[in-house]
């Protein structure tokens, strides 16, 4: 049989049955996509056009191969141009090739060639066909996928291939058109039986027998070698590649190989070391591991995954030098997504023994190339199991420090200079080691002062700790003189997205450093965040980047919300500091916060029916709103963003008070408009149905969370509130006081106080009660009720009366409340 090669549409081809001899005219494939370089001659324009109309027109197999015989002879690939090619893809079809596939994997014994070559035929002319996207997508050529993989996994004949045969059939019956269907009669028919188009030099038997090691050999005698329908050899491999690589290239093409087992497929191929597998194999399933397809495919096929990547690891650590350094952006590819397969013994083990290998490779003389592919690796890891792995302290700091190296060298360019895109996915490892470091270089429990341990960069001391802020802080210094180079044209470049998010993650924990450096930086960073907030940046980039990058927390679609997402820590420290309040300040940043929250509730509110899930975002952005309106309540007098705000929230809290996983944003709600509140003062007309709306549901809320219980004596966090206690206790404590100031400010609110039977509730648990939970709890409680004994005779008389009723309970203690009921 010829190569495989010589007998596509599109290249020299020897007849098959004859021995390879090599190409003839036009050479191999790689010249298919050129223009005509020469063009035909007008002979050879005549002979085509004779040849198409009896590839049109040709009544069974043997008149089709003999015209594109003809045709491979006369015109050489290198001198047709693309509509030429495809005139010749849609005379041959898909008909022909799969025929030839079932017919070889059938074992047929009325085929006059072996099937090793009517396998190597079809998988040629399917390899030629597939260079027309619109072949690759036809449904007849996808329903042979099966059978492709069946050839590279399992070798050219295989039981697992007949099944798929037979599936293929049935599909294709299916598939194909009225005109191109092929009677069974016909195809039984000497004349048009593929193999009879040029015969063997001798026949091969059919029948198969399976031998101890479960391959599959077509009836050798013991006295010859093993027959090549044993073994895959190149060529055909080459094309059954060249078809799915074609395939997968489509925009639905990943799906249409994952549906058709193309993953366990390729992982077998792998795992036996099949012809071309490391080669082409690798590839193909490093491409779909990439981008949106990667969680389904590992959630899918989660051991023969986790097989293959343990395949990988070992020959990462036996490999030397520079194939080890190759092997890098491999194992980036196959690692799984974060939160996958974590409690994995075989994954552990795996990732320990690649730390094991990085840890001298980061530690040698290397060429910028060279620990740029060690950083990406090495931040993959630690998205997958933090610092657990990663080796003693001194090991971490080593590699912290190499990252911060990196990233200074490559944004302290000068303006103008264009980073390349292999620096910048570098840089990207980089700063993810750099945002790992810093959430445990500044984590409260670091132990500053116990003798280093040889862990993990947990057990820093307190020197260690000092030389990673500090070499953290210099790289930071060279993120900030980048970002000040960037203008609104960029903003849609997912690499300044990922310096930005660096940047953020920096910010979060650390504000003292830098101060002048980031105020100054702070009108990019709000127009930055506003840009994509309201959808004025080019947001497919960053699409398609945060679907496909390898190093990061989370792969999830992009909304435009999350530049602000990141940055709202950061405005939580600068809202409370007055330098960098007030250049926010003229930034319009109050607006921009109620934008998002805005935004954020809508989103919100659509997922009416599922269990709302805590969004931290959304509690952050009213902390940064609550600065504001502490430290500059003129501005929220006159600024119509904070009437905005007052709307949202009369609208959202009657919502929220019924979400128990929403507690905090709720508290977040209710405390923020009672802050609000408390600068306003009473209408001059009848209240509006919003804020009668909002203080009623905030009177509800506030009377929730504690509880008396069922034993006097006790106080205790409400069930309801018990598991968000830790991080409500604050805000309903300060909602207490706010409730006070906007008694004073708003008398009206103590109709509402005694309407909602918070006054009632809480004198009666207070009366019941010998003490509350803690001092900071009484005092907030009575500065409320002081506030509204002030403001209502009526109430002031009932709290009176009951302080009168019970001087030993919680209210008794209450010394300033006494005072303003004129209670002895």
């Amino acid at each position: 049989m010829a190569d495989s090669a010589d007998v596509t549409p599109v290249v020299s081809s020897q007849p098959p049955g004859k021995e390879e001899q090599g190409g003839g005219e036009g050479g191999g494939g790689t010249e298919r996509d050129a223009g005509g370089e020469g063009g035909l001659t007008d002979t050879q324009r005549e002979v085509l056009e004779r040849c198409l109309h009896a590839l049109r027109n040709a009544k069974n197999d043997s008149q089709t191969l003999a015209a594109l015989l003809l045709i491979t002879r006369l015109c050489p690939a290198s001198q047709l141009d693309k509509p030429t090619l495809r005139r010749i893809f849609e005379a041959v079809g898909l008909n022909l090739p799969a025929r030839l596939l079932v017919t070889a994997v059938r074992g047929n014994e009325n085929s006059g060639l072996p099937p090793h070559e009517l396998l190597s035929l079809g998988t040629a002319l399917l390899a030629a066909l597939s260079t027309d996207p619109d072949m690759a997508s036809h449904p007849q050529l996808l329903t042979t996928i099966p059978l492709l993989l069946g050839i590279l996994a399992n070798g050219p004949m295989s039981n697992q291939q007949k099944q798929a045969a037979q599936e293929q059939t049935q599909a294709g019956e299916m598939d194909q058109s009225p005109d191109s269907k092929v009677k069974s009669a016909e195809s039984s028919s000497p004349e048009s039986n593929p193999a009879n188009v040029a015969k063997s030099a001798e026949k091969s038997k059919t029948s198969k027998q399976k031998g101890d090691d479960g391959s599959t050999s077509n009836g050798v005698s013991p006295s010859k070698e093993t027959s090549p329908s044993d073994s895959l050899d190149e060529a055909m491999a080459a094309d059954c590649y060249q078809v799915l690589t074609a395939v997968c290239a489509l925009p639905r093409g990943p799906d249409q190989l994952l549906s058709r087992g193309a993953v366990p497929a390729l992982c077998q191929a792998v795992e036996q070391n099949q012809t071309c597998s490391h080669e082409k194999g690798l590839a193909l399933l490093g491409c779909l591991l990439s981008g949106k397809t990667k969680d389904k495919v590992w959630s899918k096929h989660p051991a023969e995954l986790l097989t293959l990547l343990v395949r990988l690891s070992k020959d990462f650590c036996l490999s030397k030098d520079q194939a080890r350094l190759d092997m890098c952006s491999q194992l980036v590819q196959f690692l799984p997504p974060i939160g996958v397969a974590v409690e994995s013994e075989e994954l552990k083990g795996a990732v320990s023994r690649v730390w094991g290998v990085l840890r001298p490779m980061m530690q040698a003389k290397l060429t910028p190339k060279q620990i740029g592919t060690i950083l990406v690796l090495s931040a993959c890891l630690l998205d997958l199991y933090g610092w657990e792995m990663v080796g003693p302290p001194k090991f971490c700091c080593l590699m912290v420090n190499r990252a911060c190296v990196e990233v200074r060298m490559g944004l302290e360019e000068p303006p103008g200079n264009e980073l390349s895109p292999e620096l910048q996915h570098t840089l990207t490892g980089c700063y993810r080691i750099m945002e790992a470091a810093i959430e445990q270089a500044c984590s409260p429990g670091l132990s500053q002062t116990a003798a280093p341990s040889h862990s993990s960069i947990s057990s820093l001391s307190l020197q260690q700790s000092r030389q990673v802020l500090g070499v953290l802080e210099e790289a930071f210094s060279a993120v900030v003189y980048h970002l000040q180079q960037v203008d609104q044209s960029r903003y849609g470049d997912p690499f300044i997205f990922a310096t930005f998010r660096s940047l953020c993650s920096w910010l979060a924990e650390e504000t003292s450093c830098l101060k002048e450096e980031v105020t100054g930086l702070l009108p990019f960073l709000i127009g930055y965040s506003r840009s994509h907030l309201q959808g004025e940046s080019s947001e497919q980039g960053l699409s398609d980047w945060m679907a496909e990058i390898s190093v990061s927390e989370e792969r999830k679609a992009w909304t435009g919300k999350e530049p602000l997402r990141y940055l709202l820590p950061a405005l939580c420290h600068l809202s409370a500091e007055e330098g960098p309040r007030k250049v926010l300040l003229t930034l319009d940043t109050p607006a921009l916060l109620v934008n998002f929250l805005s935004q954020s509730w809508i989103s919100l509110k659509g997922k009416s029916g599922v269990v709302s899930a805590r969004d931290p975002s959304m509690e952050t952005a009213c902390s940064a709103l609550l600065n504001f309106t502490v430290t500059e309540p003129e501005r929220v007098r006159k600024d119509q963003c904070f009437r905005t705000l007052e709307a949202l929230l009369s609208e959202a809290l009657p919502v929220l008070v019924h979400k128990p996983r929403l507690l905090v944003l709720a508290a977040n709600y209710c405390t923020l408009g009672l802050m609000i509140g408390r600068l306003k003062s009473t209408p001059s007309g009848s209240v509006e149905a919003g804020q009668r709306r909002f203080f009623s549901s905030a009177l509800r809320f506030l009377r929730s969370a504690l509880d008396s219980g069922s034993s006097p004596g006790l106080v205790t966090v409400s069930i309801s509130w018990e598991e968000s206690w830790d991080d409500a206790a604050e805000l309903w404590r300060l909602g207490l006081q706010a409730l006070g100031g906007s008694v004073r400010a708003q008398p009206w609110i103590t109709t509402l106080v005694r309407e909602e039977g918070w006054l009632k509730h809480t004198l009666t648990m207070l009366d019941q009660c010998s003490a509350l939970p803690d001092q900071h709890t009484q005092e907030a409680l009575e500065e409320a009720l002081c506030a509204i004994a002030e403001q209502c005779p009526a109430c002031k008389q009932e709290i009176g009366d009951m302080m009168m009723r019970n001087d030993k309970g919680a209210l008794s203690c209450m010394r300033n409340l006494k005072k303003s009921v004129r209670v002895k």
